[in-house]
């Protein structure tokens, strides 16, 4: 079973996961195919989840099968299309862009790596496409899939190893 995150109208998105239904939060652009580096829209597709970060200074390790890695002050996401290490785990300091793992903020206190652009990466086809924590009004991600903490959680202890995100284009 797929966890599943479509429009329902103005501006407003849900996930679906049987018959669970929650809020999200999805790029300011919303879901589109022609998705890329930099659009603001989050990739519509299927997208397996990779793996698990949190951290543990704020949150217990969460319940999921997926392979958890605890968030350190030094991890990064490449986000620069020209460089190798482009959509993928850096150590900071790093030279090219990229994002903190590491935030004030906690957005990222829990984060899903979703398996997009990763086999193979593309330059410029995007970067960083995460499940993470939504911010308070669900207001719009980069391009991510964001649920509340408790749905997040939720969501990890019910999902199985067969388990893709699936964001469903827009008409």
């Amino acid at each position: 079973m797929d966890l599943v995150v479509k429009h329902i109208g103005d501006n407003v998105y849900q996930a679906e996961f049987g018959d669970k239904k929650w809020r999200c939060a999805v790029g300011p652009n919303g879901i589109r195919s022609d998705s890329c580096e930099g659009s603001g829209k989050s990739p519509a597709g299927r997208w397996p989840l990779r793996q698990l970060f949190y951290r543990a200074d704020r949150t217990e390790k969460p319940v999921s099968h997926l392979k958890s890695t605890i968030i350190a002050e030094d991890m990064g996401w490449c986000d620069a299309p020209s460089d190798p290490e482009y959509n993928k785990l850096v150590k900071l300091p790093f030279a090219a862009s990229h994002e903190k793992m590491w935030m004030d903020a906690d957005v990222y206190d829990v984060v899903v790596v979703l398996g997009h652009n990763d086999d193979p990466v593309v330059s410029g086809a995007g970067s960083a496409i995460f499940l993470h924590i939504a911010r308070p009004e669900y207001t719009p991600t980069a391009g991510c899939a964001a649920l509340s903490k408790e749905d997040l959680l939720e969501f990890l202890a019910l999902a199985t190893p067969e388990t893709h995100l699936q964001f469903v284009e827009q008409d």
